[in-house]
């Protein structure tokens, strides 16, 4: 009697993991994870990268963009390990994975809400992002248009995603993850190629341009950071990794590696040229969005405005899916909801219109967020899957493994410390200034 309860309640429970986003379809192929992985980290904050190099300088903007680019690589390798560690288990979420380390009640407490910020955060400023994509889109193609605001470009921005978010898993979005990665490729070569065919600007400096040295030191900080959380797709990687199929002879880290490796390709194909080709063409005169200062061709800059804008819809798409998972998971486990087109319909629409309420209430969120993104952005990309691997794997003192993971958690703990202090210092800037406008 008791066996047969049991076998009843473990066959309910896999019906609800079959329903479950995250877990409800496990026949992806390596190369979704190849354009999921760039849809997630390729973010439009692509095109500010030379604007953060002229924060920073040659010497300093190279190495940090470039040890960003080696230490996350590390730290997402690591989590593609752990992954399957336990035979015959696979940590599906980040927050399993965080439980399975520091325990059941902590793991939940160090992970959920960090991973949250950096979700939820991502989601809203995409949000923003592609509104004022939509409309730059529009006042480049339209001058003489009666000017629209930044508000209802939100709302058709928006009304995209009640559609979408209602797909159900991540393979269900993989045509839409594929345009997205294309795109972003195609709008970062439009900016680095249309820099060069501009070439180096007459008078063109190269030089710190902030007149005191603190505004210098806090604008490095705050640069230190744009870099930084450029590379922040680890969020969303072992839900990514969930969708491949796994038999103990073929592990699926083999084929999920592979397309991190070709996802990392195209992520330094994307970054590295437009940041050193932006800084190269404007030096320190260049704007916070690469596209401002190139301004001409009009059809080149509206056309790259419109791939910005593809690329954010299959990039929101992504970061909201592992949240979709945690809400339907709550609802259906813990407060016994029954699973269903109903419940998915109204949690789904209820989460894109919050992020869409907080995107036109604050269009400024980005700013906001590289000073909370500070505290969650540097933990989940930088050190937390070192210190997941050192509670693991405990790796002998002062064997390489053990050099190279205490390496990264310095570089992310400082990063945490310093990256906030810089941004926050331009909030304050910004709101001594009056330039935070609600509902713009």
């Amino acid at each position: 009697m008791v066996s047969g309860q049991w076998q009843s309640e473990k066959e309910k429970e896999k019906a609800i993991d079959d329903w479950l986003p995250i877990t409800s379809s496990r026949n992806a192929k390596w190369w979704y994870s190849a354009f999921h992985n760039v849809t997630a980290m390729v973010g439009a904050g692509v095109l500010s990268l030379p604007y953060a190099m002229s924060e920073l300088g040659w010497g300093p903007g190279i190495a940090v963009m470039v040890i960003s680019w080696i230490v996350t690589l590390y730290t997402l390798w690591q989590m593609v390990e752990m992954h399957e560690m336990v035979p015959g288990k696979r940590f599906d979420r980040y927050h399993e994975l965080g439980q399975y380390a520091f325990g059941e009640k902590l793991g939940l407490y160090i992970v959920v809400p960090q991973q949250l910020i950096v979700e939820v955060g991502v989601c809203i400023v995409y949000m923003v992002t592609g509104g004022r994509s939509l409309k730059k889109f529009h006042d480049v193609v339209c001058s003489d248009c009666k000017q629209i605001k930044l508000t209802f470009f939100i709302m058709i921005f928006a009304s995209v995603h009640f559609v979408l978010s209602q797909l159900p898993n991540f393979n269900s979005i993989s045509g839409i993850s594929l345009a997205a990665a294309v795109m972003s490729f195609s709008y970062s070569t439009i900016a680095w190629v249309a820099s060069v065919d501009k070439g180096k600007q007459e008078h063109v400096e190269y030089g710190y341009k902030s007149d005191t040295q603190e505004r210098t030191v806090m604008r490095f900080l705050a640069a230190l950071g744009d870099v930084a959380f450029a590379y922040a797709g680890h969020n969303v990687v072992l839900e990514i990794q969930a969708t491949i199929p796994s038999t103990p002879e073929k592990p699926s880290k083999k084929p999920m590696w592979k397309g991190v490796i070709v996802a990392y390709i195209v992520v330094a194909l994307c970054y590295f040229p437009v940041a050193f080709v932006g800084y190269w063409a404007f030096g320190n005169g260049v704007e916070d969005n690469i596209l401002v200062s190139l301004s001409r061709p009009h059809w080149l800059i509206a056309m790259a405005n419109m791939m910005v804008v593809v690329h954010v819809i299959g990039s929101y798409q992504i970061y909201a899916m592992p949240v979709f998972d945690m809400m339907e998971t709550v609802l259906v486990k813990r407060l016994r909801f029954p699973p269903g087109l109903t419940l998915r319909l109204i949690t789904r629409s209820a989460y894109v219109a919050f992020t869409m309420f907080v995107g036109i209430t604050f269009p400024f969120f980005g700013g906001l967020l590289s000073f909370f993104g500070g505290f969650a952005f540097a933990p989940t990309t930088y050190f937390l899957p070192c210190i997941m691997w050192l509670a693991i794997y405990k790796p002998r003192r002062f064997s390489l493994s053990w050099i190279t993971n205490w390496i990264c958690i310095i570089l992310g703990v400082l990063l945490m410390i310093l990256a906030p202090i810089g941004a926050l210092r331009d909030i304050i800037g910004n709101i001594i200034d009056k330039q935070y406008k609600f509902y713009q």
